[in-house]
């Protein structure tokens, strides 16, 4: 389980969680690259400059993998929730907190890039989100972490998961808001609109109760 990231880490702890990242980007970038059949386990640790035992330690599979990334920034969504002020109305407490996992990094360059390399790792991202191992361990992911988000809804409402509906409810549509929001990145023509803009529409149109266009 990932730590939370408001919580000081140790070195080791700190090492565990840069090698766990840098093998979930290091397989995405190399399946982009060369196509999800022609890029190994052997490949990714290579590329990390790890043993393939050490990519065991971290993960069962590239498609495992790949998926660490989702998994580990909305477990974050969960810690970022129960930071929020306490007074801070719901619908603007999980904008906050989701935002705050799917916004660029501080500093980065957001004017359109080389369309070109875009539309290319665009074009990969999409074949591989096809594959069905990695269908299959987006779906098992989603599970867990919107129990982890229902459980921090339930605390800021005072609501039971295992008695009440509505945290259970509301955590899964704040992360069908957030798949629906990257799936139409994906398919956009325009890649280089922002992610995180798609993903604030998206609450919006939620918490305004999906009306029609």
């Amino acid at each position: 389980m990932a730590a939370d990231e408001t919580a000081p880490l140790g070195l080791r702890e700190r090492k565990k969680q840069e090698t766990r990242s840098a093998l979930s980007w290091a397989t995405i970038r190399l399946s982009v690259e060369r196509g999800w059949d022609d890029v190994t386990v052997e490949d990714i640790a290579a590329e990390v400059n790890v043993s393939v035992r050490t990519f065991r330690n971290y993960f069962s599979s590239k498609a495992e993998a790949v998926v660490a990334r989702h998994v580990d920034r909305m477990r974050y969504v969960a810690d970022d929730l129960r930071a929020r002020p306490a007074d801070e109305p719901l619908p603007e407490a999980i904008r906050h907190a989701v935002l705050a996992r799917f916004a660029p990094e501080p500093g980065a360059d957001r004017s359109p890039r080389s369309r070109e390399w875009l539309d290319q790792w665009v074009k990969g991202i999409r074949l591989m989100v096809t594959e069905p191992d990695v269908q299959g361990e987006f779906l098992k992911a989603n599970l867990i972490v919107q129990k982890e988000l229902a459980e921090a809804i339930a605390e800021r409402t005072g609501t039971d998961v295992t008695r009440d509906l509505y945290p259970t409810l509301v955590a899964a549509a704040t992360g069908a808001a957030a798949s629906a929001a990257m799936d139409h990145w994906l398919r956009s023509d325009d890649p280089t609109v922002p992610v995180d803009a798609l993903l604030n529409d998206a609450l919006d149109r939620l918490w305004a109760g999906l009306p029609v266009p």
